[in-house]
Parts: C-alpha cells; sequence; structure tokens
C-alpha cells in the first residue's frame, strides 16, 4: 500500500508539474504571438512612413528644380535687360511737360516710361521672392494632398 501510494502521489506530482508547463507554455504563446503581432505592426508603420518620406522626397526635389530654373529665366532675363537685349514693357503714362513759352504752338514729346535703377533691381528682387513664395505654396499643397492623407 506504502508503494502504491508513492506512485499515486508521484503520479499527482508529475501531473500538477505538466500541468504548470502546460500553462507556462500557453503565457509563451500568447505573449509570442503578441510581440509578432506588434512586429508586423511596427513594420506596417515603417513601410508607411517610407513611403511618406520618399513622397515628401520627390516633392521636394521638384518644387527645388521648378524654383532654380524659375530664377535661372529671371536672371537671364535681368542680365538681357541690363545688356539692352530685352526691355521690360511698363503699363505706365508720362504727363507732357509744360512748355517753355506759353506762346509757343507745340508741346514737347514726353519722354519714355521705364523703370529708376533701384525700381528694375527691385522688381528681380520681387520675381525672385514670388517664384521662392509660389513654390513653397505648391510644395505646401502636394505635401497635403500626397502625403497627409496617409498618416495613420
Amino acid at each position: 500500500m506504502r508503494e502504491g501510494s508513492f506512485i499515486l502521489l508521484l503520479c499527482l506530482l508529475a501531473w500538477f508539474g505538466f500541468d504548470l508547463l502546460e500553462g507556462q507554455r500557453d503565457t509563451a504563446r500568447a505573449e509570442r504571438d503578441a510581440a509578432q503581432g506588434e512586429v508586423s505592426g511596427l513594420r506596417e508603420a515603417a513601410r508607411i512612413s517610407g513611403e511618406m518620406l520618399a513622397e515628401r522626397d520627390a516633392i521636394d526635389l521638384k518644387r527645388t528644380q521648378e524654383l532654380n530654373d524659375e530664377r535661372a529665366e529671371n536672371d537671364a532675363l535681368r542680365l538681357d535687360v541690363a545688356a539692352g537685349r530685352k526691355r521690360l514693357r511698363l503699363n505706365a503714362t508720362c504727363s507732357a511737360p509744360v512748355p517753355a513759352s506759353a506762346g509757343a504752338g507745340g508741346v514737347a514729346h514726353a519722354a519714355t516710361p521705364e523703370l529708376t535703377a533701384d525700381a528694375g533691381s527691385d522688381y528681380f528682387t520681387l520675381r525672385d521672392q514670388l517664384a521662392l513664395s509660389r513654390q513653397m505654396i505648391l510644395g505646401l499643397q502636394d505635401h497635403a494632398l500626397r502625403v497627409c492623407p496617409h498618416q495613420p
């Protein structure tokens, strides 16, 4: 009877031990599955972030190239105006000067309207700033339309 009790006790201990190990195994599996799910989510977030960064870089490259093209065009125009190959057209009128003598039968011709040197320089600076502002606005619009909708 002692031997039977000993074997029964040994079997109960083995059964409790296996039950304990089975619970630990199930807990470990659940933790593994949760970690794998988290890894999958992090990989997806990294993929989306990578796509968003690539899209942002593409927008930046496109807008920077367009800005450089506009500035090069503006610099070429500035050089052409300075060299006299091109002229800036103005929508202006010049008032006729008062004739030297009231008895003269004609009016002297008014001078051709032109920008002063400072105004010409300011004109080209404004063109550069307008090109920069335009590309910044278009870049922000592209970012809002193409990158922001992909954010979780």
